[in-house]
């Protein structure tokens, strides 16, 4: 250990040009432990840029490269790229500095400098280093002779559609792949963070299209059906893509509830190699989902769960825990437990009469109908909401026999009046005239019968010996969305 008083011995220069790295091969030749800084991530500086020197014309590549080899060889020269000066402190001879190091995402002692992995990169960007004149891939390194001859790739930040993604998919990662013909690589990567393409692909919002950039020059790419098209390969026994999974490990889970939770819980614990068994109450699990047929087929349902069956996970259906198995015995059986029951409760409507006969929770509903139960709301019908579950519901009535169908909600589309219009039959109620109908274009039905009367919203729920007959409602006037 050095004493208070006694010099370190090593040198640091900051900067990677020709003259860092000649001063860096002076120290070293000297016998100086030397580390040499830069923030880019290959070292040369702007000599490695030019085609000729200034004023003697000689070719900046034959005398700079020598000494990039010499520097990256040298046994006294540690080349730290990647890295900014923070602060130094102490004194002569016993300095302490400060590096802050960013990240390269490429392990540099691991890669070997191929260059594999670019000539596979879908992405291609403006190449700085070349002052913008030319495109190079996403992962990169600035020319073939550089060094270090490792790879590296920027990221500035989350791109607005993968941030806005509940799932954090790689949007833009999937969707370059599509463009490059590359389907099967482009389900892989959806599938790493998802593992129901196909379900998301028709029942998602698809916020990422919100968050868009392309809107600012005319509209968002339609993300949402780029990434059905390329999750259907998931339907088909031949294009489908089944994750390698890890080797088997000694370790039990049990997951209960067969829900987007819980099979998303099984199928990232089977990738690692653990032993899985789902337990779920219902016989079909989920495909008793309330979604309706149209919009979603129980065999989209079925296909990608049966992927999650072949990588070796068992689902237990009919199986209720507490009545069928104890929580002590999956204690006793299980190394661990996971508890995705979901929660199957609709939002009470909080306005007189709410506990009438005849006010029923949509949920519920559409889980009977989907059941295949015979019921009927009734040949009126007032549904109170406007997301994609309120033109499910709308749907489902009209389907199982109501004539009329009212839809209220707190907002509206006015701009949507030509779509949702009709001669005749249901029509929906709105309490202003913006364009926040939450329900996405694709789901509100269009030529099913509906009319709008804009600016309504209910306060009552009327009724006569304990049944409905009627909605109070009061107009509107328009105001910022809430």
């Amino acid at each position: 250990m050095l004493k208070d008083n006694e010099k370190i011995g090593a040198v640091m220069i900051v900067g990677s040009g020709i003259a860092g790295i000649q001063a860096a091969l002076d120290l070293a030749n000297s016998g100086m432990k030397v580390y040499l800084v830069e923030n880019g991530i290959s070292i040369g500086g702007v000599m490695a840029q030019l085609d000729k020197t200034f004023p003697t014309n000689d070719c900046s590549a034959c005398i700079l490269s020598p000494k990039l080899v010499e520097v990256g060889r040298h046994p006294n020269v540690e080349i730290l790229t990647r890295r900014t000066v923070e602060a130094v402190s102490g004194q002569p001879g016993r300095f302490t500095v400060k590096l802050t190091k960013s990240p390269r995402f490429v392990d540099i002692d691991k890669c070997t400098g191929c260059g594999e992995c670019a000539n596979v990169c879908p992405v291609s960007v403006p190449a700085e280093f070349n002052e913008t004149l030319n495109m190079r891939k996403a992962i990169y390194r600035h020319f073939p002779q550089a060094i270090p001859a490792a790879f590296a790739i920027d990221k500035i930040g989350t791109a607005p559609c993968k941030a806005a993604c509940p799932a954090h998919i790689s949007v833009c990662g999937f969707v370059a792949l599509i463009g490059e013909g590359r389907y099967q690589e482009a389900l892989k990567l959806i599938k790493k963070d998802n593992p129901f393409p196909a379900v998301c692909g028709r029942i998602c919002n698809h916020p990422c299209e919100r968050a868009c950039r392309r809107r600012d020059a005319d509209e968002a790419i339609d993300i949402m059906h780029l990434h059905r098209f390329v999750a259907d390969l998931d339907l088909n026994e031949e294009t489908r893509y089944i994750p390698e999974v890890k080797e088997k490990k000694d370790k039990k889970v049990a997951v209960i509830g067969a829900g987007p939770a819980g099979l998303s819980a099984a199928y990232y614990l089977a990738i690692e190699g653990y032993h899985v068994t789902v337990f779920e109450t219902l016989a079909a699990g989920w495909s008793t989902l309330s979604f309706p047929e149209s919009r979603l087929p129980k065999k989209i349902i079925n296909s990608e769960i049966k992927i999650i069956e072949e990588m070796g996970v068992t689902i237990r259906t009919n199986t209720r825990v507490g009545r069928d198995i104890s929580m002590d015995a999956l204690h006793k059986e299980y190394d661990a437990i996971f508890i995705g029951v979901g929660s199957h409760i609709s939002k009470k409507l909080d306005i007189p009469g709410k506990d009438l006969k005849g006010v029923a929770e949509g949920l519920d509903f559409l889980k009977r109908a989907k059941a295949g139960e015979n019921i009927s709301l009734g040949d009126r019908v007032a549904v109170i909401g406007s997301g994609n579950v309120a033109m499910d519901i709308f749907r489902t009535a009209l389907a199982t026999g109501s004539k009329e169908v009212f839809i209220l909600y707190k907002s509206s589309g006015a701009d949507r009046t030509a779509i949702m219009a009709a001669p005749d039959g249901s029509f929906i109620l709105y309490k202003s005239s913006g364009a926040e109908t939450p329900a996405s274009v694709e789901e509100i039905p269009e030529g099913e019968r509906i009319r709008m009367d804009l600016l309504a919203a209910p306060v009552k729920i009327l009724g006569s010996e304990g049944k409905v007959t009627g909605i109070e409602c009061i107009r509107m006037e328009p105001g910022k969305p809430d």
